[in-house]
C-alpha cells in the first residue's frame, strides 16, 4: 500500500520489481544477449589478431638485420653461443626469415581480417541496441498504461490527501527518469558484463599471470562502488522527493497566481519556492557529486593497473617469455577490462536514480484502490427514487460527519439541500455519486443498493453540474458533447439553446468552433457555467445533481437558466445544493443540514411557517439585504 515515506528504503526489492517489469520482453532481451555475445566475441578477438601484425613487423625488422643464407635455427644458435639466452628465446617465438624484410602483404591480410571482424561486430551491436531500445520503450509504455489504469481505480480520498503536482511528478518526471535509466543502463550494463567476460577469457589465454594481476582491480572497484553507492542512494531518493514537492508548489502557485497578486503574497510564495528549490539543489548536488566520485576513482584504479601490467609485460618480453604482440594485445585488453568496470561503476548513479523514481511509481501503483466493482447493473429504465437508509459516513474515523441519515427522494421530485458551510451538503451528493464508500447503511436507487452495482453504471444515470466549473481544452461544441459523444449537431445546438449558450456563442469569432484553452480563460465564469449546464442537459440523465450551478451567473441570466433548469428537472429526480435560497423556492422538498444531520425538511412555505433553522437562514439573507 502507499507509504508515507519517500526514500528508497529497500533498493534491492525495488530493483527486482523493476526488473520484473521487463519479463514480457524476455524473448527480445534473450535475443539481445545472443547478439551482444557475438558482437563482443568478435570485438575482443581483434587485439589478439592485431598482436600478430606487430609480431610480423618485428620479425621483418629482425630478419632484415640478419645475413641472408642462414636459417632461423642457425640464428637462434648464434644467439645462444653469444650468451644471450633471452634473445634466443625471443627469436624462437618469432616467425622470421634471415635476410628478408617486413611482409606487408601478410600484415595487410591481418588488418583486413581485423577490419572485417570489427564491422561485423558493429552490425551485431547495432541490432542488439535496436532490440533493447524497443524492449525498454515497450516496458515503459506498459508502466504508463498501468499508472493510467490505476488512477482510474483510485478513490477520490487519495487525491484529497495528495498534492496534484506531486501526483503529476510521479506520472511524468519519475516515469521519464525510469525510462532514461533503463535506456542507458540496460544496454551499457549488458555490453559491459559481456565485455568483462570476453576480455577475461582472452587475458587468461594470453597470460594467466598477467590476468591475475589485472583481476586485482575488481575487488577495489566493488568496494568503491558499494561505499559510494550507499551514500548516494538516499540522496537520489531525496532528490526525486523534493522534485515532486517543488512541482506541487509551482502548480499550486501558478494556478492561484491571481490570488497571490491580489493578496500581495509574492514574497511568501517566492520564499517558499526558494526553500524548496534549495532543498532540491542540495539533494541533487549531493547525489550527483558523491556518485560522480566513482568515475575518477575508477580511472585511477585503471591507470595503476595499466602501469603494473606494462612493467610486468615488458619484463616478460625481455626474458623471452612473451611476444611483444601478445603484450601489446594484453595492454589493450587491460584497457578494455577496466573500461567496462568503470562504466558499470558510473552507471550506479543512474541506476540508483532510476530505482528511486521507480519506487515512487510503485507507491502509486500499490495505493489502496476503490472496492471491487460488482458485475450487476441498474434496470435499463430508472425512475429516480433515491433513498438513504441509516447512512453513516466520515472522512476520518476521529471526526464523524453523517450519522444515521434517513431520506427518501421520490421520482421526479426536486430536493434542495441547504445549510451552513461544512454541514455536509456536498458530501451527500458525493455519496450518491459513489465518490466515497459508506461507513454504514446504504443508498438505493429504485430499491437497488448502489453499492451492489458498478460505479460507472450509477454515474451514467446521473448528470452533475458543479460549483467549480471545468472545461477541457477543445471547442465549445466538443465540451458540450462531452456529456454524450454520439450526439448529433442538432441535439448539441438544442441543448445550447435551452441553456442560453447559443445566445453568446454567436458573438464569438468562431462560434461553436471557438477553442477554449485548458484554463477556460477566454470565456467568462458565467459562460463556463452555462456550457457545463448544457453538457448536463445533453446527457439527458435520470437523476440530476446541481451543486450551486448558477453561482457564477448574473441575475438576469440566472432567471433564464432557472427556466432552463425547470425544463431539465422535469420528470427527473433532482438534488440541488443552494446557498442562495431564492433559487430553490419552488423545490418539492427542502432539506436543512447541520453537522451532517438533517435538522429540518419540508417545502419553502412550510419551513418558513415553522420559524426554525431555515427561517433563520432565510432571514439572514433577505432581512440583512433590506437593512443595508
Amino acid at each position: 500500500m502507499a507509504g508515507g515515506g519517500e526514500k528508497a528504503a529497500n533498493f534491492t526489492v525495488s530493483l527486482r520489481r523493476l526488473i520484473r517489469q521487463l519479463r514480457p520482453q524476455r524473448v527480445a532481451i534473450v535475443a539481445a544477449i545472443v547478439l551482444g555475445t557475438i558482437s563482443v566475441a568478435l570485438g575482443v578477438v581483434g587485439p589478439k589478431i592485431l598482436g600478430r601484425a606487430t609480431d610480423l613487423m618485428l620479425a621483418g625488422i629482425i630478419g632484415k638485420s640478419m645475413p641472408a643464407g642462414i636459417t632461423k635455427e642457425q640464428a637462434i644458435e648464434q644467439a645462444i653461443q653469444a650468451g644471450n639466452a633471452d634473445m634466443a628465446e625471443m627469436l624462437r617465438r618469432l616467425d622470421f626469415v634471415p635476410g628478408e624484410g617486413i611482409d606487408f602483404g601478410a600484415i595487410g591480410t591481418v588488418l583486413l581480417i581485423v577490419l572485417g571482424l570489427y564491422l561485423v561486430s558493429f552490425a551485431f551491436s547495432y541490432a542488439q541496441g535496436w532490440i533493447l531500445n524497443g524492449a525498454v520503450q515497450r516496458t515503459v509504455y506498459r508502466m504508463r498504461e498501468q499508472i493510467s489504469a490505476k488512477i482510474d481505480r483510485l478513490p477520490l480520498s487519495y487525491f484529497d490527501k495528495q498534492a496534484r503536482g506531486e501526483v503529476l511528478s510521479r506520472v511524468t518526471n519519475d516515469i521519464d527518469n525510469v525510462s532514461q535509466s533503463l535506456q542507458q543502463t540496460l544496454s551499457q550494463l549488458l555490453n559491459s558484463l559481456l565485455m568483462i567476460i570476453g576480455v577475461l577469457v582472452m587475458m587468461f589465454w594470453i597470460s594467466p599471470t598477467l590476468a591475475l594481476v589485472a583481476l586485482l582491480s575488481v575487488p577495489v572497484a566493488m568496494v568503491v562502488t558499494t561505499v559510494i553507492g550507499k551514500r548516494s542512494q538516499k540522496l537520489f531518493a531525496a532528490n526525486w522527493k523534493h522534485t515532486g514537492e517543488l512541482n506541487a508548489h509551482i502548480e499550486e502557485a501558478f494556478t492561484g497566481h491571481s490570488l497571490v497578486k491580489v493578496f500581495g503574497r509574492q514574497r511568501e510564495v517566492e520564499a517558499e519556492f526558494e526553500r524548496r528549490n534549495g532543498d532540491l539543489f542540495k539533494a541533487g548536488f549531493g547525489a550527483q557529486f558523491i556518485s560522480g566520485i566513482i568515475m575518477p576513482v575508477m580511472f585511477l584504479v585503471g591507470n595503476l593497473n595499466y602501469v603494473v601490467i606494462a612493467v610486468i609485460g615488458g619484463l616478460r618480453v625481455a626474458s623471452g617469455q612473451m611476444n611483444i604482440g601478445d603484450v601489446q594485445a594484453f595492454i589493450q585488453y587491460s584497457r578494455q577490462f577496466t573500461q567496462p568496470l568503470t562504466q558499470v561503476a558510473s552507471m550506479a548513479n543512474l541506476l540508483q536514480s532510476g530505482v528511486a523514481s521507480a519506487e515512487r511509481v510503485f507507491e502509486l501503483i500499490d495505493a489502496d484502490e476503490m472496492t471491487p466493482e460488482p458485475e450487476a447493473s441498474l434496470p435499463e429504465t430508472v425512475e429516480g427514487r433515491v433513498a438513504f437508509e441509516h447512512v453513516n459516513f466520515s472522512y476520518s474515523p476521529e471526526q464523524p460527519l453523517i450519522t444515521d441519515l434517513n431520506l427518501v427522494a421520490r421520482p421526479g421530485q426536486t430536493v434542495a439541500i441547504v445549510g451552513p458551510t461544512g454541514a455536509g451538503k456536498t458530501t451527500l451528493v458525493n455519496l450518491i455519486m459513489r465518490f466515497y464508500d459508506l461507513d454504514g447503511g446504504r443508498i438505493t436507487m429504485d430499491g437497488v443498493d448502489i453499492a451492489s452495482v458498478s460505479r460507472s453504471d450509477v454515474r451514467s444515470r446521473i448528470g452533475m453540474v458543479l460549483q467549480d466549473t471545468w472545461l477541457f481544452g477543445g471547442t465549445i461544441r466538443e465540451n458540450i458533447a462531452y456529456g454524450r459523444p454520439d450526439a448529433t449537431e442538432e441535439e448539441i445546438i438544442e441543448a445550447a439553446t435551452a441553456t442560453f449558450v447559443d445566445r453568446f456563442v454567436h458573438s464569438l469569432p468562431d462560434g461553436y468552433d471557438t477553442v477554449i484553452d485548458a484554463e477556460g480563460s477566454n470565456v467568462s465564469a458565467g459562460e463556463k457555467q452555462l456550457i457545463t449546464i448544457a453538457r448536463a442537459f445533453l446527457a439527458d440523465p435520470s437523476l440530476l445533481i446541481l451543486d450551486e450551478a448558477t453561482s457564477s451567473v448574473d441575475t438576469r441570466t440566472e432567471l433564464l437558466v432557472q427556466q432552463a433548469m425547470s425544463a431539465l428537472r422535469s420528470g427527473r429526480t433532482s438534488f440541488v445544493i443552494a446557498h442562495r435560497l431564492s433559487t430553490i423556492r419552488d423545490a418539492d422538498l427542502i432539506l436543512v443540514m447541520s453537522d451532517g444531520a438533517i435538522v429540518e425538511q419540508g417545502s419553502h412555505h412550510e419551513l418558513l411557517e415553522a420559524r426554525g433553522a431555515y427561517f433563520d437562514l432565510y432571514e439572514s439573507q433577505f432581512q440583512a439585504a433590506l437593512e443595508d
